[in-house]
């Protein structure tokens, strides 16, 4: 059944009449449609650009189909309409085309150096079978890879890159050989270097910038999604390793407290930024409103500016049209302006997804 929705559709920022027609808007008037909203402030459905369905709570992969479309229904329900999968150790393709979980973006499972991630969620390689792993996890996708580029080795005492400069090269040329894009989990310094450098499509955390780098980035257009939720934990991850790893966890910790003067300068530097959670594991789902508030409170990005990376600005990134003729039917509604209060993000009104209200 067609459906209407009438406010102020952002980021227009005009009154406006949208008909959802199927999965489809339209502004040309569909006689015998449905009102479901009329008044309050319109945005294209929401993005979380780091997400992962695929890993249950603590950390261990998910163990079947529903498990995934119920932790997606989770962010959907805070108005969630589009994830990116940010690398999955449980395939489930079949949720791409799901009418009640929210549009995916998959990557396929994380590419990570060998004993050198966390147990069960990624394939550990040696450096000479990465590309070919990495064009194998490429297919397994549906337009995004993996890497882990860096993670604590031991023998050192702290972070250091997953593999050399030439394997990380490889790495995103075999993903990009496939057609797919390429996000790289990296904390640190050199790590980070090395996979802007190599051509990656997007820094997940990216917590050792330098300004140097972040210039170099917004010259790429090298996305960033700092997924500020999680770096807040690096307190917990210090703590946990202080007594074997002490330099790791002074290293975390500076890491942490450098982080939103790093989020700032990229954002004053023209990097696209995006909101991601980090949700699975060890953060709850549905909470981007949450990342939300703390881009613009730590890392000073305007309201309007948190606004696009969390809805049309994300979304056109991954793909997703918005409130435009011809574009996908998914809409969350406000009772308030998100511009003037950006609170107002955290209890939407009316979520509309696929072209079927879900609240």
């Amino acid at each position: 059944m067609p459906l209407h929705v009438r406010g102020v559709v952002l980021p227009d920022d005009e009154v406006r009449d949208l008909w959802l027609v199927g999965d489809r808007v339209t502004t040309t008037p569909v006689a015998g449609a449905t009102t479901v909203a009329d008044g309050g402030f319109i945005l294209p459905g929401l993005v979380d650009a780091h997400c992962h369905i695929g890993i249950a709570r603590g950390g261990a992969p998910i163990g079947s189909v529903d498990e995934a479309r119920r932790l997606a229904r989770i962010d959907r329900d805070a108005g969630v309409l589009a994830i990116r999968d940010a690398g999955s150790p449980y395939p489930y393709p079949e949720l791409d085309d799901d009418p009640d979980v929210p549009r995916l973006a998959r990557a396929g499972r994380h590419v990570a150096p060998p004993k050198r991630y966390l147990r069960d969620i990624g394939i550990e390689v040696a450096a000479p079978d990465v590309p070919a792993t990495v064009a194998e996890q490429a297919r397994a996708g549906n337009g995004w890879v993996k890497l882990v580029g860096d993670w604590i080795e031991r023998d050192a005492g702290d972070l250091a890159p997953a593999w050399d400069a030439d394997t990380m090269r490889a790495a995103v040329d075999a993903a990009h050989a496939e057609g797919a894009r390429v996000a790289v989990h990296t904390f640190s310094e050199s790590a980070v270097e090395i996979m802007v450098r190599a051509g990656v499509d997007s820094v997940e955390h990216g917590t050792g910038l330098r300004p140097e780098l972040v210039d170099e980035m917004a010259r790429r257009g090298t996305a960033l999604v700092p997924t500020m939720i999680n770096i807040a934990t690096f307190g917990d991850i210090a703590e946990r390793a202080r007594e074997k790893f002490p330099g790791y966890a002074k290293h975390m910790l500076a890491l942490r407290d450098g982080f939103p003067a790093v989020v700032a300068a990229a954002y004053e530097a023209g990097v696209p930024i995006y909101v991601g959670t980090d949700a699975g594991g060890g953060i709850d789902h549905g909470l981007a409103a949450r990342e939300m508030l703390l881009l613009r409170e730590r890392a000073g990005m305007s309201t309007l500016d948190v606004l696009r990376a969390a809805s049309w600005g994300a979304r056109d990134w991954l793909g997703f049209p918005g409130l435009v003729e011809g574009g996908l039917a998914d809409l969350v509604v406000y009772d308030a302006d998100p511009r003037a209060d950006l609170r107002v993000v955290q209890d939407p009104k009316r979520i509309v997804l696929r072209g079927r209200v879900v609240l």
